[in-house]
């Protein structure tokens, strides 16, 4: 099989801003291979990170206008990188921004328009990757774990900590994987107002002493009870979570010391389910493997058996965008790319809809 040029393009549920990685990945002869060229993150302006994050909230014409909207951005953005850095694309794999989420209703939406996406940028785009799974039964999500298979298979465990957290894992010779819950989703949030908008390496949460009552009610939530797989989105933290912050007082250093201990309770507990025994390995990436003391509790929490790896930075940055360009070499390929054992759809799936310029 050939080498591929593929700039991918990701934004997260934290609204931290959008990634691009221009990667170049190929089949070799001992499994798939890749390398990260280039990266780039661009901040939203104020004005678009309020649009993503209400989103859930429009009606049909203004969704579809923003949706529309978005897509141009999404394009003139990968135009820009691409001339910035003179780089050759065979295509733009895009994830877009998910503001609808609720697979249980057959319903899942990123919005990016991939039309609109490859007229902006003048190149082909590949994008609408969950569509196809929720339409079979799945969950639409995760989808980073077909990657965590193919190029990450030598660690144990896969875990993402970016808006939500999530993990994947093989068993019985097929990738599991689900999300487990809260990741920055939560720390952003109480940090919403501040100048950054995030806890730069929870040097915030590190000062703070664990709230007990807020812990524990954000332990009990039904979600984390429910068997994989499973997914979730920003419905569920406005409509079940963002109550239990706002109602809990105390300060912002507390509040955020909490949240981290919460995280990494839950990523700890569910790894305590999955255990098999014998030495074990844990790759964290995404935006809270960043935050230096969240990784302290972490491996605090999971104790000694547990190796926790923290890759350079450009993986824990660039992860999910290398994995969308991966997933689109595999829909040009006509390879499978979703896997019904991580999503529970009835069968496995080559996703993603191409969009000519």
């Amino acid at each position: 099989m050939k080498s591929y040029n593929v700039l991918g393009l990701m934004s997260g549920t934290s609204l931290d801003g959008l990634d691009l990685a221009y990667c170049r990945i190929r089949q070799g002869s001992t499994g798939w291979e890749y390398e990260i060229s280039a990266g780039k993150s661009v901040a939203y302006a104020p004005d678009m990170k309020e649009a993503l994050k209400d989103a859930i909230f429009l009606g049909g014409e203004d969704l579809l206008l923003l949706h529309n909207r978005y897509g141009e951005w999404l394009g003139q953005q990968a135009r820009k990188f691409i001339a910035e850095k003179q780089l050759e694309v065979d295509f733009i794999a895009s994830h877009g921004h998910t503001s609808h989420h609720r697979p249980q209703k057959g319903l899942t939406f990123q919005l990016g328009s991939g039309q609109h996406l490859a007229t902006a940028s003048g190149i082909k785009t590949i994008s609408d990757f969950r569509t196809l799974d929720v339409a079979l039964g799945g969950q639409g999500a995760p989808l980073v774990p077909i990657g965590d298979g193919l190029f990450f298979g030598q660690f144990t465990y896969c875990l993402n900590l970016g808006g939500i957290s999530n993990i994947s894992f093989e068993k019985d010779g097929q990738r599991i994987a689900f999300d487990i819950g809260l990741a920055n989703m939560l720390l952003n949030y109480l940090c919403r107002e501040t100048l950054k908008g995030y806890d730069e390496g929870g040097e915030l949460a590190r000062k703070g002493k664990i709230l007990p009552k807020l812990f524990s009610r954000l332990n009990a939530l039904p979600y984390y009870a429910l068997p994989y797989p499973k997914s979730t989105g920003y419905e569920w933290f406005l409509e079940e979570v963002v109550p239990l912050l706002d109602g809990a007082g105390n300060t912002l250093e507390d509040l955020l010391h909490t949240g981290v201990h919460h995280i990494c309770e839950q990523v700890a507990v569910q790894l305590r389910s999955l255990n098999t025994g014998g030495r074990q390995s844990l790759l964290v990436t995404g935006g809270g493997a960043l935050n230096t003391y969240l990784m302290d509790v972490l491996r605090e929490r999971l104790g000694p058996g547990i190796e926790v790896a923290v890759p350079e930075r450009s993986l824990i940055e660039f992860k999910e965008a290398l994995i969308f360009a991966l997933m689109g070499v595999l829909r040009r390929e006509e390879k499978i790319n979703v896997l019904a054992s991580v999503t529970g759809a009835r069968r496995d799936s080559s996703s993603g809809v191409l969009f000519l310029p």
